[in-house]
């Protein structure tokens, strides 16, 4: 099957770079520069599996280089970079070749690579080997990172093809009216999830199952203009039939060509990559910035000393002679980052390491368009923050310590306040992984009183190792979270790390408590799941804990800070689709392979999992139907036990009926009851818009699709009904020859939905039919299971699992026969696997990329930064080479009680009378009359009310005198050390509770 030809390794990376990606062991790539940078770039590809990586670096392991570069442990000091980076990796990933190479580039040695990447490298070296990669078709690829600056720059050569150059699937759309004319215009219907236009001007596009019109089905693709967002203009159609009903219209991916300059030309005539307009003259100063940091340090041998104002102002000049060409000099800019160039900062290296990397994969793939040439980034945002500022050339000299690259930048003081520091890191997966090596590197908690706590209930599988680098084969089934706090401790064994396995959420709100979440100076959340994400949200902004958000899919990430009284909470994220549809689109209508997808997945569960379940609960009591409507559970099960094998040969034949009863039956029936000609109204055809007319199949023992699904079906009945199964193709062809099943008779009368009505379940009204089915369930019931109480489970229910390619084979077989029905254009094994497992796409890449930018709004909360313009959100595609940092929204504010309050605002009273006991209920209304005036008139606890105005007057009393801890106790719920109270005041309607500030009670 095709499931089995693939590497469970490499599945989430496979969805992100396509068929590409089997092109990996291939290639040879160079990664000279073994320091920060360069260990993301070379650990991305060997995580990516790149066939070969030779790693470069002449230079010795220092104290310095613990810092950032994270491969290296402390008996590397001394030894060469390269060669003690190559055993690490050797062993991050056996399916790659990773070799060292200490000795110098020559030209002999460079024509044996497909890719070459630089780091840390004199720009002569750059111009070197730039033009010979750039003569000798060499992908040629720069990554620098100094201090809170990095660039990258590419050179493909002058004649690049990129065989896939978009993200995502091709779109398609169901196909409403065709006009003959010149050119002619296609209306389609958008899908369920697009927003906005879903085809762009240019775009070529062919159609399929167009009836009337069919000259356009298989004809070559051709160019649209798009109208609007349900309008396209295509070629002449004005010779063709006329339109009837039906068709897609698919978006085809074209190859296209790209040309480069070689890095001389392009230090002189820059194309810069930006996220918007308004960020070109920053890079074109930072462009600037690093060629007069190369002429800097050509002049002086050395880079300029951290905040040392004369090299600044050197490093200033020396920009200011390469300004003319380049536009408009930020001088105060080029300070900055001069002053602190001598630094390395493991974020940086993270963000850039990352970028170069993608570009690398790029090369490889020739997926994505690469980078068009230049980029640049920098967080000199952070040299702004209060403290920051006036740092001294003192307070950053390096004090031989592994730290010294993040003194340089941010000073000795603040490093110890890295050490004290308190955080929580929920998941310890792709994310998770790259923060927690980032903190490392940081030294984050790494001081006598710092402390670092990693959860997550999840052990490592195989499918993780491509892009978690904390995790190795020999970890697999072993906790993720004491896997990873291991390796943190290797890392840098002075981080005081401690690992959980619990899920935060409601069910450990016994663990994690308010005092938890307010003793912790940050949370880092690595969550892949809406609602654990938006639950930690609110936590932390009850607890005020800085929170950073970080997610990813695909190439595409984002980081959200959330930071106490500044910013604006981070709000309920969008709905996640959960890939459901409307009934009758699943079951007759079906216009997308996502709805092919999700019908199957039902499918699975109506045959394989629900009737074995029901069948079991039925043996172990028979009194289970009598809880059921007599109706679609009776039939389940009574047809269950009816259609119970003997054999493998019986589940194939049950395989063959149910083939012929999806697609050729169900479909004969519908026909029936709508024929292909049938019409709403007069002159309106019932078969059009967002119907396909479909067509029945007729089964084919010769046909791989349909011998697969008989396949799949037959081996998962067996294991339903623990039957031995048979895998031989030849023998259960052999079988299906002899099924010879009754010719299609249409059931006359029948209905079908046409709208999402909810429709009442059938019930048994057969009084005589009723009693025989029973009869016949406790006749084989007895005979089963005999008068035994106890016994083995009959059928063994089967759960739909993603990772299992057999399920996988199902679906995939099973969708595609309904799209052949419906004229849907197929998908992948890999495609399917995706999408009915709801599975996010992930690589190495972006999750390095958007750990090292939430690191950086660490360092911000280190220092308590309270100025808003000092923090960033961000957004990156390293599919498009763009990075959008943002500052996040401020904090919403409105008025109450005749005053403004912040989103973040809190009223706190300890609710502890003078006897030592929690105040009773009158005590809290008289405090908020004492303290705000405010007369209140219902005070609730959740759902709780603790106290009504208008309620009568011998409750009002009973409510008045009960103590807090004892009306939570007689409403049941789990005794509480901080309370939060929702009041209405007098004068007020039952407003929204964010219009007023909550009320916390701390109970004694």
């Amino acid at each position: 099957m095709a499931g089995s030809e693939e590497e469970p390794r490499y599945s989430r990376q496979l969805y992100v770079l396509g068929g590409g990606a089997r092109r990996l062991p291939e290639s040879a790539v160079l990664v000279s520069g073994l320091r920060g940078t360069g260990a993301q770039v070379a650990t991305a590809l060997v995580l990516a599996g790149t066939g070969r990586v030779v790693l470069h670096d002449c230079g010795a392991v220092c104290t310095a280089d613990r810092a950032h570069q994270f491969l290296l442990g402390e008996s590397d000091l001394g030894q060469n970079r390269a060669k003690a980076s190559q055993r690490a990796l050797a062993e991050l990933n056996p399916c790659v070749v990773v070799k060292a190479h200490t000795e110098g580039l020559s030209e002999a040695f460079l024509a044996s690579f497909q890719v070459v990447v630089l780091t840390e490298s004199p720009l002569e070296e750059q111009l070197r080997i730039g033009e010979f990669c750039h003569a000798r078709g060499i992908c040629f690829i720069v990554a620098d990172t100094k201090g809170l600056a990095g660039q990258v720059f590419c050179d493909f050569g002058e004649c690049f093809v990129v065989d896939d150059p978009a993200e995502g699937d091709p779109v398609s759309a169901a196909v409403e009216h065709i006009s003959q004319g010149n050119p002619g215009v296609v209306t389609y219907m958008g899908t369920e999830n697009s927003h906005g236009h879903l085809f762009r001007d240019g775009d070529l596009v062919t159609f399929s199952g167009v009836q009337g019109m069919t000259e356009l089905n298989g004809h070559e693709p051709v160019p649209v203009r798009v109208l609007d967002a349900f309008r396209l203009e295509i070629s002449d159609t004005s010779s063709f039939s006329p339109y009837r009903c039906g068709g897609q219209v698919s978006q085809v991916q074209q190859p296209q060509e790209c040309s480069h300059k070689s890095l001389c030309q392009a230090l002189e005539e820059p194309k810069i990559q930006v996220a918007s307009p308004e960020d070109l003259p920053r890079s074109c100063s930072l462009h600037a910035a690093f060629q007069a940091l190369h002429a800097f340090r050509r002049e002086q041998g050395r880079l300029p000393r951290p905040r040392a104002p004369a090299d600044a102002e050197r490093v200033l000049a020396l920009a200011r002679s390469l300004g003319a060409q380049q536009g408009p000099l930020d001088e105060d800019m080029v300070r900055a980052f001069a002053s602190v160039s001598a630094g390395d900062l493991c974020p940086v290296a993270a963000v850039v390491g990352a970028l170069a990397a993608q570009e690398v994969l790029k090369a490889i793939t020739r997926k994505f368009l690469p980078l068009d040439q230049w980029l640049y980034f920098d967080a000199l945002e952070c040299l702004a923050l209060p403290g920051a500022a006036q740092l001294t050339e003192t307070d950053c000299a390096p004090r031989g310590s592994r730290y010294d690259g993040q003194i340089a930048v941010f000073g000795a003081n603040f490093q110890e306040k890295l050490g004290h520091q308190k955080y929580l890191v929920v998941g310890a997966g792709a994310i998770g992984c790259e923060l927690l090596k980032n903190f490392a590197m940081m030294g984050l908690a790494a001081g006598p009183d710092g402390e670092l706590i990693v959860t997550d209930m999840d052990t490592v599988a195989l499918s993780n190792l491509h892009r978690q680098l904390l995790y190795r084969s020999a970890d697999i089934s072993e906790p993720k979270s004491v896997v990873a706090a291991a390796a943190v401790q290797r890392m840098n064994p002075d981080v005081r790390v401690t690992a959980h396995q619990n899920q935060v959420g409601p069910a450990t709100e016994i663990l994690y408590k308010d005092n938890f979440f307010r003793h912790l100076d940050g949370v880092a959340s690595a969550l892949d799941t809406i609602e654990a994400r938006a639950y930690l949200e609110r936590r932390c902004l009850c607890c005020h804990t800085p929170l950073l958000d970080s997610g990813t899919e695909g190439t595409r990430g984002n980081v959200l800070a959330m930071v106490p009284s500044l910013t604006k909470p981070l709000g309920p994220a969008s709905t996640a689709r959960d890939g459901t549809f409307p009934l009758c689109t699943l079951r007759h209508f079906p216009r997308t392979i996502q709805h092919t997808l999700q019908w199957a997945r039902e499918e699975f569960e109506g045959l394989f999992q629900l009737p074995a379940e029901q069948v079991n609960k039925f043996m172990e009591d028979p009194a289970f139907l009598e809880q059921q409507l007599p109706g679609k559970v009776l039939e389940q099960v009574w047809d269950s036990l009816r259609e119970r094998p003997q054999d493998w040969r019986d589940c194939v034949r049950w395989a063959r009926r149910r083939w012929q009863s999806c697609y050729h039956d169900a479909i004969a029936q519908l026909l029936h009851i709508y024929p292909p000609e049938h019409e709403t109204s007069p002159g309106v055809p019932f078969w059009a818009g967002d119907r396909s007319c479909p067509h029945p199949l007729t089964f084919n023992p010769d046909n791989d699709t349909h011998l697969d699904y008989v396949l799949v079906a037959a081996q998962l009945f067996a294991q339903v009904h623990r039957v031995p199964p048979c895998m031989d193709r030849a023998a259960i062809q052999a079988v299906l020859r002899d099924v010879v099943l009754p010719p299609f008779a249409p059931q006359e009368g029948l209905q079908i939905p046409l709208t999402e009505e909810p429709t009442e379940a059938q019930v048994l009204t057969d009084h005589r039919q009723l009693t025989e089915v029973t009869q016949d369930l406790l006749q084989w019931r007895q005979e089963l299971v005999g008068d035994e109480d106890t016994h083995a489970p009959l059928m063994e229910p089967i759960h739909f699992e993603k990772d299992n390619n057999v399920h996988i084979d199902f679906i995939t077989a099973a969708s595609n026969l309904r799209a052949e029905n419906y004229g849907i254009s197929p998908a992948s094994w890999l495609t399917s696997k995706r999408i009915a497992g709801r599975i996010v796409p992930a690589i190495i890449t972006t999750t390095a990329a958007v750990a090292g930018l939430a690191c950086l709004e660490v360092y911000k909360l280190v220092w308590g930064c309270q100025d808003l313009s000092c923090y960033r959100n961000s957004n990156i595609s390293l599919a498009a080479c763009l990075l959008l940092r943002v500052q996040p929204p401020p904090a919403p504010t409105y008025r109450y009680g005749g005053r403004e309050w912040s989103c973040w605002d809190r009223l706190e009273m300890r609710a502890v009378g003078a006897d030592g006991q929690a105040m009773t209920v009158q005590e809290v209304l008289d405090w908020l009359q004492r303290t705000y005036g405010w007369t209140v008139t219902m005070l609730l606890c959740g759902d709780i009310v603790l106290y009504d105005s208008k309620a009568d007057a011998e409750t009002r009393a009973r409510q008045q005198a009960q103590r807090l801890s004892k009306s939570l106790e007689d409403a049941r719920m789990p005794q509480q050390q901080d309370l939060e109270l929702l009041y209405i005041c007098e004068g007020e309607d039952a407003e929204p509770e964010d219009t007023r500030p909550p009320l916390l009670c701390s109970l004694p």
